[in-house]
Parts: C-alpha cells; structure tokens; sequence
C-alpha cells in the first residue's frame, strides 16, 4: 500500500469546515472526477465517478469521530482506496485540513488507468492538492 498525506488551510472556522465535509452531495463541487454524489444512512456514500475515461460507480463506508474532527472512510466497491480527513483549528477563523489517502497503486492503475509508478503517484498527488483546493474555495466562498 502506499500512502499520500496532503494539507491545506482554509479561511473558516472548524465548526463550518466540518460541516461542508460532511455534505457529500457537493462532492463534484471539489473531488475531480465525481459526477454524482449521495449520502445514504449518513454513514455511507454512492459516487458516481468518471474514471480513467470510464464512468464508475463507488460506495464508500464513512465513520465520524466527530470530537476529534476526524473522518475516516474505506471503499466497499470499486478499487481499495481509504482515507482519513482530520480538521484541526489553527484559531477561531482558520482550520488545517489534513488527508491521508491509502491505496494499492496496482488497483488504482486497474480503475483508473494512466501510468506505473513515480508518474502515478505524482499525478495523484496532484489530482488530491488540487481536490482540496477546489474544497478551500467552496468553504470559503458559501461563507
């Protein structure tokens, strides 16, 4: 398994940021590639994503520890991916966002092509710092 570990800080406060993590329907509002997304039972996810040039469907089981600021999540469907997002306040009106994605670059070649390797890590570390760029606009620009 590998792992990436990306952070980003954003403008807003704890309280705030957690809660647009936590509405999964915005989703393919910042997470490239997903095209639909949907909660069900406020602990599981359905994305429709596509991948590799092929559109995909994934089910993600989520668990809170919503005192720690912490979301942990493990694929049940598609590729075997998990991660974690941990919010951490800087101050009253700034939170770190840390992820940490796990994966089998094998599997992930599989389900969504593209090159072996250092390029594959590269290009998906990439595709995470842009994903929480793209959530650090979206918290704060609903703010």
């Amino acid at each position: 398994m590998s792992t990436l570990e990306e952070q980003i800080d954003v403008d807003v406060p704890i309280a705030l940021a957690w809660e647009r993590l936590h509405q999964v329907e915005t989703y393919p509002r910042f997470v490239d590639g997903v095209r639909e997304a949907r909660s069900e039972d406020g602990h599981r996810a359905h994305l429709d994503v596509n991948a590799g040039g092929r559109a995909q469907k994934f089910e993600a089981e989520i668990t809170d520890r919503g005192k720690e600021h912490r979301m942990e999540w493990q694929t049940t469907s598609g590729p075997d991916l998990s991660g974690t997002f941990s919010l951490l306040p800087i101050d009253q009106e700034h939170t770190r966002v840390q992820a940490r994605i796990e994966y089998d670059p094998g599997t992930v070649k599989e389900a969504f092509g593209g090159p072996k390797g250092f390029a594959q890590a590269t290009a998906i570390e990439r595709l995470v710092r842009d994903d929480l760029e793209h959530f650090k606009e979206l918290v704060e620009q609903k703010r």
